[in-house]
């Protein structure tokens, strides 16, 4: 009950924003080298009156490494070779090819764009299901993150013999050096946002002006 009311009232209050935890980088192979466009990306669709910031596109990318599958099962709507998803508030993308390093590991993927599928004037007549968040490489920004979870696996420790063995071993977790969007680079410690398609977080006073230190504060 708490942590539904806790995703109401946030839903309502915080910035969306886009970060990456495991990136994997994406060349554009079809756009212009040294060529970077704004996109306009909603603040929070919640409120009556939207608010919008700008964020950089270029032409490499990280996206989530969990958002490509090179083998995908039948109805996978995210990226893998020959398909194409919506990158969120820009262009539509297809996957080309895949570069792996010499122990089979993917280190990159060569995509091409679809320049009429330019998000809000999009012409192509390209029906896609899938949408993922991104970053531009030369624009990202590094981040910790501390993935906090229940501290118990049972519900009621209390009740157990010995509470200690019921301790959950992945009650916080930390990323060392997620990527996020330009925007949250110059936050303050409180500040509430959503991070895209992940969770809500929020800023601890931990937080340097070189690398801000992001608290998960529940799910989505």
């Amino acid at each position: 009950l708490l942590e539904f009311c806790l995703r109401e009232q946030l839903n309502k209050i915080a910035l969306r924003r886009m970060v990456v935890f495991d990136p994997l980088k994406v060349v554009i192979t079809n756009y212009e080298e040294g060529k970077t466009e704004m996109f306009a990306s909603e603040d929070n669709p919640e409120v009556e009156v939207k608010t919008y910031r700008d964020v950089p596109f270029c032409k490499e990318l990280y996206i989530e490494r969990d958002d490509f599958m090179e083998n995908p099962p039948p109805k996978y709507f995210r990226l893998s070779p020959g398909n194409m998803v919506r990158l969120k508030s820009a262009y539509i993308i297809r996957c080309e090819s895949v570069v792996k390093d010499a122990s089979g590991n993917i280190t990159e993927l060569h995509c091409t764009y679809v320049p009429e599928s330019r998000s809000g004037q999009d012409t192509s007549g390209l029906k896609v299901q899938g949408v993922i968040h991104w970053l531009s490489v030369s624009d990202a920004v590094p981040a910790e993150v501390r993935m906090y979870d229940r501290l118990f696996q049972v519900e009621d420790p209390a009740g157990e013999e010995d509470f200690k063995a019921t301790l959950n071993p992945d009650s916080l977790r930390v990323v060392e050096n997620a990527m996020i969007e330009p925007a949250l680079a110059q936050v303050n410690a409180g500040d509430k946002f959503q991070f895209t398609r992940l969770g809500y977080f929020c800023v601890d006073p931990d937080s340097t002006a070189g690398k801000p230190v992001f608290n998960r504060t529940v799910t989505l």
